[in-house]
């Protein structure tokens, strides 16, 4: 009788190796600590603005994670390296910064629809669902409605040059429609942002260790500095876009006011700095307008600062509404699922102002830039 044919199927031999299985440690990960975080793999800017953004919201988190009555007091060196690191590259500060939170943190949905909310989203999230994801797109829509503003101030420097008074004054005609669509925009924040999200969820996660009572010593960066670093937090004066409103209308704050957007712009991106200090360097409008003698490019002129001023009125009330009003409600909130106010910001922003009196006196200032021409 025949023996049986062996089975011809082609069989591999067991190999612990082909299926990651470690001789030594079975399926455990052998040593699953990685290296760290080598910034020279990043190839271009863009992706170095994007790093900047993970590393932060990954920082704000870690620092703020027990809240403000424990906040960590040293960040990692295998996070505060990589961070500082393409901080320097970038020129930026290692925080949370206007220009991470929502200047690089958006997408389309589809890559052909509207620059919409509903075709928005955040690329980086942390604690505060549906509020945070308004919070950061309407910014987001409030930086798109300023496109118009930021291309009449260049116009209107050309204006200025060649001199052609009639294109300065659609540019200044422009610059003013910008203006009101991005108070268009503010008002949105009402739709899609909770204050009590805000203010008791939101708020700690933008708050920095400069001007802040909960970290009155600032925040180690481990392998970077023995001695702790103090940075401010984020902060709508960080934002490039009013203090360009402001350089071109020749507008003029206090000196605590002008020292503070002055910091400020170390928290942007330093092409961003530059473009306002060339703005700054160029020829002044109101001194082209009062010699003029064009009562046109004066009223344009004024339409321009009063709508800036409206804006910062508007601003002062959503603030109320997210920060002073918020504020009274959590003192007297008995049980809620919401944590507890967090008191060492109670009255300031997260750049550390005591905000009222800082957007009061902003507002203020614009209003005494309007002109009056002698008859």
């Amino acid at each position: 009788m025949e023996a049986p044919q062996q089975n011809l199927k082609t069989t591999l031999t067991l190999s612990l190796e082909r299926f990651h299985i470690s001789e030594d440690y079975g399926f455990l990960l052998p040593n699953p600590l990685m290296p760290l975080l080598n910034c020279h793999f990043l190839k271009s800017y863009r992706e170095q603005r994007l790093a900047h953004l993970v590393l932060s919201c990954i920082t704000m988190g870690y620092v703020w994670q027990e809240g403000e009555t424990q906040p960590e007091q040293i960040l990692p060196r295998n996070l505060a390296l990589p961070f500082v690191e393409v901080s320097r590259s970038l020129g930026l500060p290692p925080i949370l910064v206007h220009s991470d939170l929502v200047l690089t943190n958006w997408a389309r949905r589809d890559p052909e629809g509207p620059l919409e909310i509903r075709n928005l989203d955040t690329i980086i999230s942390f604690p505060g669902g549906e509020s945070l994801r308004g919070f950061v797109l309407v910014t987001v829509l409030v930086e798109k409605a300023a496109v118009p503003g930021i291309k009449a101030i260049v116009q209107a420097g050309s204006a200025i040059l060649q001199p052609n008074q009639d294109c300065l004054l659609r540019a200044l005609q422009r610059l003013r429609l910008s203006i009101q669509d991005i108070a268009r925009a503010l008002a949105q924040m009402h739709d899609y942002v909770d204050p009590d999200i805000f203010y008791a969820v939101i708020r700690i996660f933008l708050s920095g260790w400069k001007d802040n009572p909960a970290m009155p010593m600032g925040l180690i960066y481990e392998g970077v500095s023995k001695e702790p670093l103090e940075y401010s937090g984020g902060s709508a004066a960080q934002s490039t876009v009013l203090q360009a409103f402001d350089e071109f209308l020749g507008i003029c704050h206090s000196t605590e006011s002008a020292d503070f957007l002055h910091r400020m712009r170390d928290y942007m991106p330093p092409y961003h700095k530059a473009f306002l200090e060339e703005i700054h360097s160029a020829p002044s409008l109101r001194e082209y307008i009062l010699s003029s003698g064009n009562s046109q490019l004066c009223t344009a002129y004024n339409q321009c600062v009063e709508a800036l001023a409206k804006l910062r009125s508007y601003h002062v009330a959503v603030v109320t509404k997210y920060l002073i009003s918020a504020t009274a409600k959590a003192k007297v909130r008995r049980k809620s699922h919401l944590p507890g106010p967090p008191r060492a910001l109670e009255d300031r922003g997260t750049g550390g102002t005591a905000v009222l009196s800082f957007l009061k006196s902003v507002r203020d200032k614009t209003l005494e830039s309007i002109l009056y021409q002698s008859s």
